[in-house]
C-alpha cells in the first residue's frame, strides 16, 4: 500500500492545510457557466442551424446581468486542442468590452483511469488548458477527479493514489502558471465532503482546491456536506436540484445562499442549469428563470 493509500485509510476527514483565507465579510458574485447552453454550443461548433458560439453566450450574460463567465473547454473550436490565440485574443477582449469577467474554463479528464498512458495524456491536456486559461485570464480550471474504475468500487484508495498524484502534478503546473486547479465533486471518485477534504489534503497545494457542485454531494443531507466544503471550494456549480440531474427537488435556493454567506465566502459562484426530464430544454428560457430564482435568494441574504 502507498504512502496516499495510508493516508486514506487513517483520514480523519478534515483538512490538514489552512483553508482559503478570506477577509471583508462574504462577497457573492454571479457567474454562469456555459454548460447551460451545451446543445446549443454543440451545434454552433458543427455548423447546424440555430447553434451559437461562446461569443453570442457573451451576449446573453450581459442582457441578463450576469458579472462573470464561466466558458467551459468542450465550446472553444478545435477541442480538446488548445484555441487558436486570435480565437482567445478575441474572446477575452469582447469579454472585457461588455464588462464580464471570465471566473474560469474546464475540461473533461479521467486522473483515476488504471491506464497510465490515458492517464498521463489527461494530465497533459490539464496542463495545455492552465496555459489557455492564462492567456485568457480565467484564474481556475476545473478538472475532474475520474470514475471510480470497474473492479475498484472495494479498492477505492488505489484508484486514489492516481488521482492525487495526477492533480499534484497539474497543481505544480499550475502555480507556475498563476492558475488553481478546482476539482469538482462530480459523483464519480469525490461524492461527498469528507473526500473533498481527504483529495485537497493529500495533494498538499494551495493551487488547488474544490469546484463546488452542489448537485452532486451524495449525502443525506448535502446542505450540510456543501457547507462542510466552502472553506476549501475556490469555485462553484449550482444546480437547480441538490440531488442530481433528474431529481424533482428542487434546490432550496435562500437556504443555500444563507450557507454561502455565513462562510464568509467571497468570490464568483456560477449557476449551471441542465437537461432533465422536461418534454423540452430550452436555454433561452431556463437559464433566466434560473438567474432570477438566484437573484431572489441573493436579495434575501440576511
Amino acid at each position: 500500500m502507498g504512502a496516499v493509500a495510508a493516508g486514506l485509510l487513517s483520514s480523519t476527514g478534515q483538512a490538514a492545510r489552512e483553508p482559503v483565507q478570506r477577509v471583508g465579510g462574504a462577497k457573492i458574485k454571479l457567474s454562469l457557466n456555459a454548460f447551460s447552453f451545451h446543445d446549443a454550443l454543440q451545434a454552433g461548433l458543427s455548423g447546424t442551424a440555430g447553434g451559437v458560439t461562446l461569443l453570442d453566450v457573451l451576449e446573453f450574460c450581459a442582457e441578463h446581468d450576469f458579472a462573470a463567465i464561466d466558458p467551459t473547454g468542450y465550446y472553444f473550436p478545435g477541442y480538446p486542442q488548445v484555441p487558436e490565440r486570435e480565437f482567445l485574443n478575441t474572446f477575452k477582449k469582447r469579454a472585457f468590452q461588455l464588462g464580464i469577467d471570465i471566473s474560469g474554463t474546464g475540461i473533461r479528464n479521467n486522473f483515476a483511469n488504471p491506464d497510465a498512458a490515458a492517464r498521463a495524456a489527461d494530465v497533459q491536456l490539464a496542463k495545455d488548458w492552465i496555459e489557455a486559461a492564462e492567456r485568457m485570464g480565467a484564474p481556475v480550471l476545473r478538472v475532474f477527479a475520474g470514475a471510480v474504475p470497474a473492479g475498484y468500487e472495494d479498492r477505492w484508495e488505489e484508484a486514489a493514489e492516481w488521482m492525487v498524484d495526477a492533480l499534484r502534478e497539474v497543481a505544480a503546473h499550475g502555480e507556475k502558471h498563476g492558475v488553481i486547479v478546482g476539482v469538482q465533486n462530480h459523483g464519480d471518485m469525490i461524492r461527498n465532503a469528507d473526500q473533498c477534504h481527504r483529495v485537497v489534503e493529500w495533494v498538499d497545494s494551495e493551487w488547488c482546491g474544490i469546484i463546488l457542485d452542489t448537485g452532486f454531494m451524495q449525502t443525506e443531507d448535502p446542505y450540510a456536506d456543501i457547507a462542510r466544503t466552502i472553506p476549501i471550494a475556490v469555485n462553484w456549480q449550482v444546480k437547480e436540484s441538490p440531488y442530481g440531474q433528474h431529481s424533482k427537488v428542487r434546490t432550496d435556493l435562500p437556504r443555500l445562499y444563507q450557507i454561502i454567506h455565513d462562510s464568509g465566502y467571497r468570490g464568483y459562484v456560477p449557476i449551471e442549469t441542465l437537461w432533465d426530464d422536461r418534454d423540452s430544454y430550452d436555454p433561452w428560457v431556463v437559464v433566466p428563470a434560473f438567474t432570477a430564482e438566484v437573484k431572489a435568494a441573493m436579495a434575501a441574504v440576511r
